[in-house]
């Protein structure tokens, strides 16, 4: 092999090598804090070998016992608000696949314009309406924003994956006698699933992670994990950092453990649309 090739294969491995250190070193540092006693933490100089404790965990479960049933808020909202912009992303990422008009084109314009915009821009003006509908503090106001937030990108995630089925299964498809409704459910979706699988990842994620929207339209009912830990670190009495990185470890898991279950179909859904036959 020629020496230039393996530099380079060397200089790739080490750029990745420091991406994954610069990306996964801070998870790591949390989740083993929050396994050490609160005084070991800073500790300096900093202990490499310590015995691990769950006390971090029993304090968090007796000092801040709604975080859990927040942390239940957050899956609800996540997986209601992915749900819906799947749905209406499919359907959306149809039209634009097989439809060509003015009317479209301006619409698709008008979705990338409207996303581009900051969300506390479009998030202030509908705090009044919102209120006036008594939606506020409700996961159903919660689900509808972030679905509202993230349908343009699932909308064009869906388009590139849809383009790359050809059109002549839905013509053979129609011959039979299907009809919309049928060619959509037994032939597009069933190869459109790699799609929907990649925009869902975006949108969990969005949802799970959010702060934004969570702070400005929930009080009690509705709150989010994100929010108690936000509330964690602005106590009175003082940051308990172990309680802290025991929160954070226990909102991490459950999307961490997503996204590597559906890693494969992330990346066909970066690269949807990227090479054309």
């Amino acid at each position: 092999m020629p020496i230039r090739s393996i530099a380079m294969r060397g200089l790739r491995l080490c750029a990745l090598g420091l991406v994954l250190v610069w990306s996964g070193f801070p998870i790591l540092l949390i989740v083993v804090s929050s396994f050490r006693l609160p005084r070991d933490i800073f500790a300096a100089p900093p202990r490499l070998t310590f015995a691990p404790t769950v006390v971090n965990y029993v304090n968090l479960w007796q000092r801040w016992p709604d975080f859990f049933g927040n942390l239940w808020n957050s899956m609800a909202v996540s997986l209601g608000a992915t749900a819906l912009t799947l749905l209406v992303s499919f359907l959306a990422g149809y039209v634009y696949s097989r439809r060509r008009s003015r009317a479209l084109t301006a619409s698709a314009f008008f979705m990338i314009v409207v996303r581009l915009l900051p969300p506390i821009v479009v998030t202030l003006p509908l705090f009044p309406a919102i209120n006036w509908l008594r939606l506020n503090d409700t996961k159903l106001v919660l689900i509808v924003l972030y679905a509202a937030f993230f349908v343009s990108l699932g909308t064009w995630i869906m388009k590139a994956f849809i383009d790359q089925i050809p059109a002549e299964l839905e013509e053979a498809a129609a011959i039979d006698g299907a009809n919309t409704r049928q060619t959509l459910g037994r032939i597009v979706l069933p190869l459109s699933g790699a799609g929907l699988i990649a925009a869902s990842v975006f949108i969990m994620v969005f949802a799970w992670n959010d702060f934004l929207f969570a702070f400005i339209f929930t009080a009690v009912n509705a709150k989010t994990a994100p929010l108690v830990i936000s509330e964690m670190v602005g106590a009175i009495d003082g940051v308990d950092w172990g309680i802290l990185f025991a929160a954070a470890t226990l909102q991490l898991i459950p999307i961490l453990a997503f996204v590597m279950l559906v890693q494969k179909y992330l990346i066909a859904g970066l690269s949807a649309g990227a090479v054309k036959a």
